[in-house]
C-alpha cells in the first residue's frame, strides 16, 4: 500500500475511535482526595463528580471522566463553607469576588445580625445614603428579598443569605425613639417579618447592646419571634449583654426561644471582660440544660481574642437616641458630654460598656470617614487621648463627632482558654463578623479585625491541626453541616450527590491565617480550589473571577410552594 494510503486509513481509524469514545461524563472530577463530608465521620479517599450545577457522584469513580481534573491527593476535599455571622452586604456591593473569604474556603455569607438591607422605607434609604463612606452605592431595592436579588444580578462569588433585622423592622416602624410599640406598630412589625420570611429570609436577628435595638423588650422580641417560627425560621442574637449581665441575656434567649417556640442560636459566644470569663461554664450549663429540654439552642464564635465594632458600644444608650445625629449633636453640648463620660467610666450593669470591659489601652481605633483622622489607624485610645492631651473618653467623644461616625473599633476582651473552651463544643458553629475584603483599593483606607482574613483559615491551622482541640473531620462538620441543618438550607453543606456542588480542596498541613491586628490585609493560604454551585472560583490558590453566587433562601420562601 503506497505510503499516501497509509496515512489516509490510519487517520480514518482515528477519527472513527474519536467518534467512538464516549464523551466525558461530568464536568468536573476532583480525583484521590481525602472526603470530609460533613457528617463527622473519618475521611475516606475518593472522588468527587460534578455535573452542572450539583455533586453528581462521590466514591471511586473509576475511569470516569471529567472536561476538568484535579488531582486531589494529599488534599482534604469538603463542602464549602458557611459563614454564620457575616458583614458582607457592602463589601460585595464594591467587589463580588470576596477574596478573603473565598480564599479560605467560605461558600456561603450569611447576613442579619440585627440589622439588615431591608425591609426599608424612604427615610431609612437617605440615612443609609449619608452613612456610606468608601463604598458607595445606589439603593435600588426596599425588601430584604430585592437586597438578595440585586447582589445576584450584581455578581457575586458565594451564595448569600440573610436574617431579617429586629432593628431594621424597628427603625421601619418607630425610628429611633425609646419607647416600646404601639399595637398598631407591632402589627405593621410582624407583618414586614412575614414579608422577609416568605421572601426567604432564614429568621430574625436581634444586635441588643446597640441602640435602637437596646429599647426593645423581651416581649417584642418574642412577638417577631413567633412569626418567624410559622415559618420554620430561627431567632439569632447577639445577646443584650456579653459581660455584666451575660447569664442574664442566656435567660432572656431562653424565654424567647420558649415562648415563640423558635429555634435560637447565640451570635459569637464570648464571656468579655476579665471579670466575667469565669461566667462561661454556666453560660455552656444553661445551653446544654436547654438542649436537653428539647429545646433547639446553638451558637457561633469567632476564633479570636477581640471583638470589632464602633465607639457606640463605649457610650451609654441615651445619648444615642434618635439616630446618629442626635447622637452627634449631643456630644457637642458641654453639660451632656461631661455626664457622658463620667458614665462611660463608671462600672454598671445598665448598658454594655465594652471600654470599660477592655480598658483604653486594649481598645484599638481602626476604621475612619474622614482623611484627617486616618493617622489613628490601628492606635489604642489611650494613645490617641495622649496625643490629644485629653481623657480616653473625651477622645472617643471627639472622634465620633469630628469623623461623622461611630468609628470602626477593636476592642480585646475574651480569654483564650475561653477561646479553646468553645470551639471544643459540639454545636458551636463559626462566622467572621467582618466582611469579605481584598488588599486593595478602598478596603485599605481602614484597618479591618483580622478575622476577616482569617477566622476560618485559624480555626482549621491553629486549633484544629496544630493544637489538636478537635478532629479535622469535627471542624467541617460544623464549618458545614451543622450550620446548614440549624439554618434548614436545602441541598447545602454536605459532599452528597444532588447536592449544591459548593466544595472546597484545601491542604490539611498548609492552611493557616496570616492576618494580624498590625497588619490586617493578609490572605490566608492552604486553600486551593473552591467550587460554588459547580463553577470554579478558586483554582490553584488564584481567584478565576467567576462570580456563580446564587441566593441561599429559607424554608418559609414561598418559591417553595411554587415548585421553584
Amino acid at each position: 500500500m503506497p505510503a499516501f494510503a497509509s496515512r489516509i486509513v490510519l487517520m480514518l481509524t482515528c477519527l472513527l475511535f474519536a467518534a467512538c469514545a464516549s464523551p466525558p461524563e461530568y464536568d468536573t472530577v476532583i480525583r484521590g482526595g481525602m472526603l470530609y463530608d460533613g457528617s463527622g465521620g473519618p475521611p475516606v479517599r475518593g472522588d468527587v463528580a460534578i455535573r452542572a450545577d450539583t455533586i453528581a457522584a462521590v466514591g471511586d469513580l473509576g475511569d470516569a471522566r471529567g472536561r476538568a481534573e484535579i488531582d486531589a491527593a494529599g488534599m482534604a476535599v469538603a463542602p464549602g463553607f458557611i459563614n454564620m455571622l457575616s458583614w458582607a452586604t457592602e463589601s460585595l456591593i464594591e467587589d463580588g469576588r470576596s477574596q478573603s473569604d473565598i480564599r479560605q474556603g467560605v461558600t456561603l455569607e450569611v447576613f442579619g445580625e440585627g440589622w439588615s438591607m431591608g425591609p426599608l422605607n424612604d427615610a431609612m434609604k437617605t440615612d443609609m445614603k449619608k452613612a456610606q463612606s468608601d463604598i458607595r452605592f445606589d439603593i435600588d431595592w426596599t425588601t430584604l428579598g430585592e437586597y438578595l436579588a440585586s447582589l445576584e444580578r450584581r455578581g457575586v462569588a458565594p451564595n448569600v443569605a440573610s436574617f431579617v433585622g429586629a432593628t431594621t423592622v424597628r427603625i421601619h416602624e418607630l425610628g429611633y425613639e425609646d419607647r416600646p410599640p404601639t399595637p398598631e406598630e407591632l402589627d405593621r412589625m410582624r407583618a414586614l417579618v412575614r414579608q422577609a420570611m416568605e421572601e426567604g429570609a432564614l429568621g430574625v436577628g436581634s444586635s441588643l447592646i446597640y441602640t435602637p435595638a437596646f429599647y426593645a423588650d423581651t416581649d417584642e422580641l418574642v412577638e417577631l419571634s413567633k412569626v418567624a417560627s410559622e415559618y420554620g425560621g430561627m431567632y439569632i442574637s447577639h445577646m443584650r449583654s456579653e459581660g455584666n449581665r451575660l447569664l442574664e441575656a442566656v435567660d432572656e434567649l431562653l424565654t424567647i426561644a420558649r415562648e415563640a417556640g423558635i429555634p435560637a442560636e447565640i451570635y459569637h459566644l464570648k464571656a468579655a471582660g476579665r471579670e466575667n470569663w469565669r461566667k462561661l461554664d454556666d453560660v455552656i450549663a444553661r445551653v446544654e440544660a436547654a438542649r436537653a429540654e428539647g429545646l433547639k439552642i446553638t451558637a457561633d464564635m469567632y476564633t479570636y481574642t477581640a471583638g470589632a465594632t464602633g465607639l457606640d458600644a463605649a457610650m451609654p444608650p441615651w445619648v444615642q437616641e434618635g439616630g446618629f445625629e442626635a447622637w452627634r449633636t449631643r456630644l457637642r453640648d458641654p453639660a451632656i458630654r461631661a455626664r457622658v463620660a463620667r458614665e462611660m467610666r463608671t462600672p454598671t450593669d445598665a448598658w454594655e460598656n465594652l471600654l470599660l470591659a477592655a480598658g483604653p489601652d486594649h481598645v484599638l481605633v481602626v476604621g475612619f470617614r474622614n482623611e484627617k483622622l486616618r493617622r489613628y489607624t490601628g492606635r489604642t485610645l489611650a494613645e490617641v487621648a495622649e496625643e490629644r492631651g485629653v481623657s480616653p473618653e473625651v477622645a472617643a467623644m471627639d472622634l465620633v463627632v469630628e469623623d461623622s461616625s461611630r468609628v470602626g473599633t477593636v476592642y480585646f476582651l475574651m480569654s483564650e482558654d475561653n477561646v479553646r473552651r468553645q470551639i471544643t463544643l459540639p454545636w458551636m458553629s463559626f462566622g467572621s463578623d467582618a466582611g469579605s475584603i481584598a488588599p486593595e483599593g478602598v478596603f485599605l483606607h481602614t484597618n479591618p479585625h483580622p478575622r476577616a482574613y482569617g477566622n476560618f483559615a485559624r480555626l482549621l491551622g491553629r486549633y484544629v491541626r496544630d493544637e489538636g482541640l478537635i478532629p479535622l473531620e469535627e471542624a467541617v462538620r460544623r464549618l458545614t453541616t451543622l450550620p446548614a441543618s440549624n439554618l434548614k438550607l436545602r441541598r447545602r453543606g454536605a459532599l452528597r450527590p444532588g447536592y449544591f456542588a459548593d466544595v472546597v480542596v484545601f491542604d490539611p498541613n498548609e492552611i493557616r491565617d496570616h492576618a494580624t491586628f498590625a497588619e490586617p490585609h493578609q490572605y490566608a493560604t492552604g486553600v486551593r480550589h473552591v467550587f460554588v454551585n459547580g463553577t470554579a472560583v478558586l483554582r490553584d490558590g488564584e481567584h478565576t473571577g467567576a462570580t456563580p453566587g446564587r441566593v441561599v433562601r429559607g424554608p418559609g420562601w414561598t418559591g417553595w410552594q411554587e415548585g421553584s
